[in-house]
Order: structure tokens, then sequence, then C-alpha cells
């Protein structure tokens, strides 16, 4: 963790995104963060913010709840926070509809909202930091393209194509980059599914329905995240398919980088969430200070800044996750990974 927390610092340094000067203000700041059926919020997001927060702002206070992916809870935590004297929140909403009347009572009250991973389409936020959403989308469908036309998948081939929560509008621009990705590939979408919740076991029960109805006319496998991804190849192995066919993937999860490592997934999203969380740290800092910070670019007429991530295949992974420090050989490569690791070149 040290690593990925020196690794965001760094970056945010180098792009000259930190404030110069310590926040001397005795402030509380909550982390409000959407749900558990990814683990990245608990192991990256919030040690992340809460570093750069202690390190621009000793004197401030640091309050993080998860929601659990219920939306009800989420307004309850919302609303606590802010009864708890919080003058900025950090929101990645459960719903992006619904939290626009969160930001409305915030600002109401003086609070500032930064929108976080997920936009909120609705209401403008003070200001949104998170990766390139659409972006992401775009890029995992066109690596899987070029993967599929490389190795000789015929036009007219086709693919299944997993959403993202549909109540999640960072789900949306995946989706919609996704979409760009695939267009004029000369492959076709067979099915297409919203996950709810990003619930990796409802990902893996429509896929092992699709299997039963396309069977091995599925060529490819368009995953929004690591967590469908995964859900969709334990149906392909479940229904005794193999070589499961090539699966995108979006987060860069332990597990999905091991399943890159033995095969089973063809690509991921590296996005150290560390990088955006420091980011929105600094952000919040500026805010306590009366500061307007500077957009780089405008998202659902927010001020934002959208990082872009690297596509991460077997082919990189030993550059763009080990050698990057984003995680260690002795995380990764253990057990039955451990010959797939040394194939790759990760260890000797």
């Amino acid at each position: 963790m040290t690593l990925r927390i020196l690794y965001a610092s760094t970056m945010l340094f180098v792009a000259g995104t930190m404030g110069a000067a310590f926040a001397q203000e005795d402030a509380t700041v909550a982390f409000l963060m959407p749900d558990q059926a990814s683990t990245r919020y608990e192991q990256h997001d919030y040690p992340g913010f809460k570093a750069e927060m202690e390190r621009l702002c000793p004197k401030c206070t640091v309050v993080y709840q998860n929601a659990n992916a219920d939306v009800a809870l989420q307004q309850q935590q919302f609303n606590s926070v802010i009864a708890q004297g919080a003058k900025v929140v950090v929101l990645d909403p459960v719903d992006s509809a619904a939290a626009a009347s969160l930001v409305t009572a915030a600002q109401s009250q003086g609070v500032k909202v930064i929108a976080y991973d997920r936009p909120i389409p609705d209401k403008p936020a003070d200001y949104y930091v998170s990766f390139d959403n659409e972006g992401i989308g775009k890029a995992i469908a066109e690596s899987l393209v070029q993967h599929m036309k490389k190795s000789g998948v015929p036009e007219g081939a086709g693919v299944l194509q997993i959403n993202g929560s549909p109540t999640d509008a960072a789900a949306g621009l995946i989706r919609d980059g996704i979409h760009k990705g695939l267009e004029g590939s000369g492959y076709k979408t067979l099915a297409e599914f919203d996950t709810p919740d990003w619930a990796p076991p409802k990902a893996q029960e429509w896929t092992a329905g699709q299997i039963t109805r396309f069977g091995a006319d599925i060529k490819g496998v368009v995953a929004a995240n690591d967590g469908t991804g995964g859900g969709a190849i334990a149906a392909f192995k479940a229904a005794g398919v193999n070589p499961v066919p090539p699966v995108t993937g979006n987060d860069a999860t332990i597990a999905a980088l091991q399943l890159i490592i033995s095969g089973d997934q063809y690509n991921t999203i590296s996005k150290p969430s560390e990088i955006v969380a420091a980011a929105a740290a600094n952000v919040a800092v500026k805010l306590l200070r009366g500061e307007t910070p500077e957009p780089k670019t405008t998202l659902y007429d927010t001020p934002s800044e959208l990082f872009v991530p690297a596509v991460v295949t077997a082919e990189n992974i030993k550059a763009e996750i080990f050698d990057k420090g984003i995680q260690t050989p002795e995380e990764i490569c253990t057990g039955e990974y451990v010959e797939g690791c040394k194939k790759l070149g990760i260890i000797q």
C-alpha cells in the first residue's frame, strides 16, 4: 500500500495538481463511497484520500462511510456527516440521479460537494474528479477488437456486452464508450446487460444464460469492470467452455491481474485509485481555503479533472503494474500463478 500511495503522490506532484501551502483549517471532510462489491474503496481510494489529507491538512478530520449499495443508507450517511459539521463532502453516489438532491441540500447550507468517480448529471457539484470513464469503455472495447482481429476471428462474429449498474452514471459513460469501441468493428453484439449494483454473481448468472442461448457463437465479452468480467469467466468455466473467449475488465484488481496471468482474462484498466483520491483531497483543501480549484475540463456543467488510465494485457502487465510498483510479485505471483508469472518475466 505504501508503494501505491507514494506512486499516487508522485504522479500528482509531477502533474502540478498539489497546492504548495498546507491548509490550517481545523475542518471535517467526509469521504462517502458507494458499495463494497469492489474492494477498491477500502484498499485504495480511502487510504489514498486519507494520506493526502493528512499531508495537506494535518488538523482536518476525515470521516469515512460506505453505503454498501443502499441509496437510503447513503442519504443517512450524507445527512449525518453534515450534522457532524463537514465542510466538504466527497461523494461517490450509489444512485447518480438520487444524489442530485443531496448536492442541492449541501450547497444550500454552504457545504461543498466533490463528485467522485461517478458523476452527478442532474445537479452540478462544486467539482468532479474521476478517471475518463467513457475513454475507459472505448479503450477496453478497442483492445478486445484488435485482439480478436489479430487472432483471426472473422467479421460478423458475436460478442456479449456486460455493463455496470443502471443507477451509476459512470457505468453509463463506460457503456457509451464500449459502444464507440465496438462501432465499425465488424463484430455484432449478441446481447447486452446492465448489472444491478455491479454485482459479479448477477453478471455470472446472466452470462450463463447467454452461453445456453448462443454457445460457441460468443467470441468475446466486453465487461465494464473486473468484477463483472470475473463473473463472466466463472460462467464459462462452469459451463465447461475451454478456452474461455477473451474477456475485458477494468480496475486492475488482484483477482483480475491473476486471471490475465493465467490467460483467462484478456485485459483490464490500470487506474491506481490513490491518484484520483489524492486529487480529490487537493480539491477539498482548496475549497476549505475558499479557493476555486482550476478545472481541467467540464462534464455535466461541473468543473472536472479526468485522469487517463492505461489498458493492461499480458503483453504489458510487467511494465504497467509491477515495474511501476502498483502491485508486487509477492502479492500476485502466488500458488497456481507462479508459472504464469515466470512465463511473463515478472519473476525469475
